[in-house]
């Protein structure tokens, strides 16, 4: 679903929760961040199991976007995979069809991952911030965001993903707690969580799909979709070093 432009702005992000572990003069060091989460209390999941939360999802009325919802979203892919990925909300096809990312945005989204041959069928879990569509496709108000939280909670703690793609500003916010994430700063770098429930976990922020749908694709390495090509392979590379490993 779209989000907001503002978001994408290139000032620099002086939140204090994040710590810039790499050095930033040097453009060869990959950055990477760590985020002092350790203060949520986000270990204490609700569910006894991803089922018993689901169950609850589909028929919540914890916030007022239950009004105006055709079916809830909650999830698509499966259940043991290594990657999920995490948007802001549905929009209007997602809340028609009842799955996330199946509109243009999702299916760009899916072209790019296919590019590095992962799929949702196969290795990718795809959730949301929030499980009904906003009205008129807004990004999730905070307490909406707050009052899905048990769900997501849930779908991390039970799916146990090695990463965790999140997919725009909103995202990147509802999961990490910065408060103005600049998704052109921080976009294709891996973070660390304190969170307990993200700890060990690679995190990597990506644009949103509908915000590349607003670029013409071009050679420029600083284009938007030529850096969602590079985030796409190092995210292939952190899979494969994972599958490696087994």
């Amino acid at each position: 679903m779209e989000t907001q432009l503002n978001l994408f702005s290139s000032e620099k992000n002086t939140d204090e929760n994040v710590i810039l572990s790499a050095s930033e003069e040097s453009p060869n060091v990959k950055k990477s961040f760590v985020v002092d989460a350790s203060h949520n209390d986000s270990k204490n999941v609700k569910y006894k199991s991803l089922e018993e939360a689901k169950t609850a999802a589909m028929v919540c009325k914890k916030c007022a976007l239950c009004n105006g919802r055709t079916n809830v979203v909650f999830s698509d892919g499966i259940e043991n995979a290594k990657i999920m990925i995490i948007g802001e909300g549905p929009g209007e096809n997602e809340d028609l069809q009842g799955l996330p990312f199946v509109g243009r945005a999702g299916q760009l989204l899916d072209k790019i991952f296919a590019s590095v041959n992962l799929n949702r069928k196969e290795h990718l879990y795809i959730c949301n911030i929030v499980k009904c569509r906003p009205p008129n496709n807004r990004a999730p108000l905070e307490e909406e965001a707050n009052a899905c939280s048990e769900y997501l909670k849930a779908q991390i703690k039970y799916i146990d993903p090695k990463i965790i793609i999140l997919a725009g500003a909103v995202a990147v916010k509802g999961i990490l707690k910065i408060k103005d994430p600049k998704i052109t700063k921080i976009r294709g770098q891996w973070i660390e969580s304190k969170d307990p429930l993200l700890a060990n976990r690679k995190i990597m922020p990506i644009f949103h799909p509908s915000y590349l749908l607003r670029h013409e694709w071009n050679k420029n390495p600083d284009s938007p979709k030529a850096m969602m090509w590079k985030d796409v392979q190092e995210i292939k590379k952190a899979y494969e070093s994972l599958t490696r490993c087994e």
